[in-house]
This record gives structure tokens, C-alpha cells and sequence, in this order.
């Protein structure tokens, strides 16, 4: 083999398939930035209005992190919405005679258990995912509206708005110390795996890890007013960075993987599957409990139609992501990019007065288009490379996965 075809396989990382999403927000920032100058209006890419679109996005994120891992394992989750917006409730009403820890604690052991329910429903019982979560959608809903008895629930304590509203400004030689970890992490992983001859695997922590970094470096030395975010998009960005990092380098993402790429090859991997598909559920719950406290901190108020709908966009933020919904594909970050990409479109339909009334359309089309493309790109990699083909990372022998 050449020089030149060893370093095939990890370039492959930047192919169109596996880095597609990423090229779409590219695209579509880009278009934005351009029109915006053809047309005279102020430039989109404005560091004010790149904090404003994470901050959209951030809440929506969170969930669609979580949500990734329960479409992996092979199941969704329609109660989320239902989920945080009663989860949020009950942390109001309880917040001024609890206080904030524990009204934060009661909120997320509401997610808990509807996640429990659902995963044990499922996975035990047998129900379809579908019916159990709308079921658990219908009476989340039910009972938040008798909660808040069809009015808006509010709290005299301000301190889920002081939490939510909060700014942390990340300092910038922290930023210029993780900026040269995230490369120096990349560098470190390429030598060591040149030095070994595995030249394939450089392609999937390397390159992420050294885009990373620059970015971060570029943040800092061009737009440190995006080192200071709001609390909710430091918590989606460490989200995201935790759970892909266990889902991409621990034993416990390679079985997430497993149970959700073949559940007969899983088991006799040794894996509990059940105990992995109950415990996304469970996680998913309580995500969506963190996001229905920072919802009710961002308004200080919830009512009964509180984050009604937002189920789908998470679904399609997945979806925009490549996240396979047959289990056993898919990745937390493009998942947060497949979110970046809804609220972009929607931010650059406000800035640019391009008429709100298309903005479900063209939604629409684009999850579509994207869902297209990635079901053809499936089936052209399984015909040209055969079933041997997979981007998860492989399930170990039994000896070493045992459950």
C-alpha cells in the first residue's frame, strides 16, 4: 500500500457523506453572510448574533443530544416536550417552599420516572415506542394542564431566572490553554497511531479534535465576546462534549452502539441489553427535565403550552444530524450541528425579512432532502463496501464486553 492510499481511510472523516452536515451549516452561514452584504443589511455573522442563534438553539440541543442516544439504541422518545414542560412545573411550584436544589432535584426525578415508565413499557412489556411515548405525551400534557389548572405557573423565587439569564465569560487564556489541548490532543493521537500502523482510525478523533481546537483559537483571538455565553449554551457545549466522548471512546458506547446495531449479536456479546434501553430513556427524561427548569428560568413562567411541539424539531435536528432511526448510527455533534442548521434558517428568515411564513416550508424541504440523502448514501456504502461497513465503533469479544 502507498503512502498516499494509508491516508485514504481517516480523510474519509471529511468526506461528504460522514461530514455533510457540517458542510450545510457552512453553506448556509456563508449564503447568509453573502446576501446579507449584497442586500446592505448589517452582516449576519455578527459575534452578538452568533451568541443570539446558540442561545436559540441551546435548549433544543441539550434534548437532541439525549434524544441521539435513545434513537441509537433502536427507540425514540415523542414525550419530551411534555416531559420538560411538566418537569418545569412542578420545580415552580415546589421552588418557593423547597428552594432551588431541591425543586431542581424534584423536576429531574419527574423526568426520571416518565423515562422509566417508558423505557420499561417498551422494553419489558413490549409496547411500541411510538404509542407508549404518545401516550405518555397525552397524559404529561393532562397533567400539566391540571397542575397549573389550564393557568401560567409562576414562582416569587427569582432563582431559576438568575440561573438561566446568567453570562459565564470563559477566560480567554483558558481558552488559548484548551484551544493547544485540543490540538495537542490531536497531534498526540496522530503520532500515536502512525507509530503503530493504524493509520485507518486516525480519521475519526484527530480531525474533530484539531478543527476543534482551531476554532476554539480562532474564537479567541477574533471573537472573544463569544467566550461569554449564556449558562444554557455552556451546558449544551460540555452535553455534547461529554457524552460524545463516552459514546466514541468508552466500552459503554460501544454497547449503546451494539444494542441498537444488532440486538441478537449484542446479547450474545454479552450485553444487558434492556439495562442500556431503559437507562436512555431514563437519561433522556432527565435532560429533558434540566431543559424544562432553564425553560421555566428563561421566562420565569410556565403554561400548559409550554414547549408544545418541540418533540418534532428535536426529532429533526437528529435526523438533520444523520442519526439513523433504526438504531446503531449516529453521532451527539452533528446532532447539535442538524439543530444549528433549524435555528439558523429561522434567525436568517427574522434578520434578512425574508417572510416567516416560509420558514416551515423550507424546513420541511430541507429535513426531507436530508433524510433522502442519507438513506441513499446507506445503501450505496452497504452495496459497495458490503455489510462489513459501519462508522459506529465495533462491539469487542464477549471476554471483554461482559455486561
Amino acid at each position: 500500500m502507498t503512502a498516499t492510499k494509508a491516508w485514504l481511510p481517516p480523510l474519509r472523516a471529511l468526506s461528504l457523506q460522514r461530514a455533510g452536515v457540517v458542510y450545510a451549516l457552512a453553506l448556509l452561514v456563508a449564503g447568509l453572510q453573502t446576501y446579507s452584504l449584497i442586500v446592505g443589511r448589517a452582516p449576519y455573522l455578527t459575534a452578538d448574533n452568533v451568541a443570539n442563534v446558540l442561545e436559540q438553539t441551546s435548549l433544543v440541543a441539550i434534548m437532541a443530544v439525549f434524544m441521539t442516544i435513545v434513537l441509537i439504541t433502536g427507540n425514540f422518545d415523542l414525550s419530551v416536550g411534555a416531559t420538560a414542560a411538566l418537569s418545569g412545573a412542578v420545580a415552580l411550584k415546589v421552588l418557593d417552599s423547597l428552594g432551588a436544589p431541591l425543586a431542581f432535584l424534584v423536576a429531574v426525578l419527574v423526568g426520571l420516572a416518565i423515562g422509566l415508565l417508558n423505557g420499561v413499557l417498551v422494553q419489558f412489556v413490549g409496547v411500541n415506542a411510538f404509542i407508549v411515548t404518545l401516550g405518555t405525551l397525552t397524559a404529561g400534557r393532562g397533567a400539566l394542564l391540571l397542575l397549573t389548572d389550564g393557568r401560567t405557573v409562576t414562582a416569587d423565587s427569582d432563582a431559576f431566572v438568575t440561573l438561566e439569564s446568567g453570562d459565564y465569560q470563559l477566560p480567554i487564556a483558558l481558552g488559548y490553554v484548551s484551544a493547544a489541548a485540543l490540538v495537542g490532543g490531536a497531534v498526540f493521537l496522530c503520532l500515536r497511531r502512525t507509530a503503530r500502523g493504524d493509520v485507518a482510525r486516525l480519521g475519526g478523533p484527530v480531525i474533530p479534535l484539531a478543527i476543534s481546537g482551531a476554532a476554539l483559537l480562532g474564537v479567541a483571538v477574533y471573537a472573544p465576546r463569544l467566550l461569554r455565553l449564556p449558562t444554557s449554551v455552556w451546558i449544551m457545549i460540555a452535553l455534547t462534549a461529554i457524552v460524545g466522548s463516552i459514546l466514541r471512546f468508552t466500552v459503554v458506547g460501544r454497547r449503546v452502539y451494539a444494542t441498537g446495531g444488532n440486538v441478537e449479536a449484542a446479547r450474545l456479546a454479552g450485553i444487558n441489553v434492556a439495562r442500556y434501553r431503559v437507562a436512555a430513556f431514563m437519561l433522556n427524561g432527565a435532560a429533558a427535565a434540566v431543559v424544562g427548569v432553564l425553560y421555566a428560568g428563561k421566562l420565569g413562567a410556565i403554561n400548559p403550552q409550554a414547549l408544545q411541539g418541540i418533540e418534532l424539531t428535536i426529532l429533526a435536528a437528529a435526523i438533520l444530524g444523520g442519526t439513523s432511526l433504526l438504531g446503531g448510527l449516529g453521532s451527539v455533534a452533528k446532532s447539535v450541528i442538524g439543530a444549528l442548521i433549524l435555528f439558523v434558517l429561522a434567525n436568517g428568515f427574522n434578520i434578512l425579512n425574508l417572510g416567516a411564513n416560509w420558514q416551515g416550508l423550507v424546513q420541511g424541504v430541507v429535513i426531507v432532502a436530508a433524510a433522502t440523502i442519507y438513506t441513499a448514501a446507506g445503501r450505496k456504502r452497504r452495496k459497495v463496501a458490503g455489510p462489513a461497513v459501519s462508522e459506529t465503533p465495533p462491539v469487542k469479544p464477549p471476554n471483554q464486553i461482559a455486561s
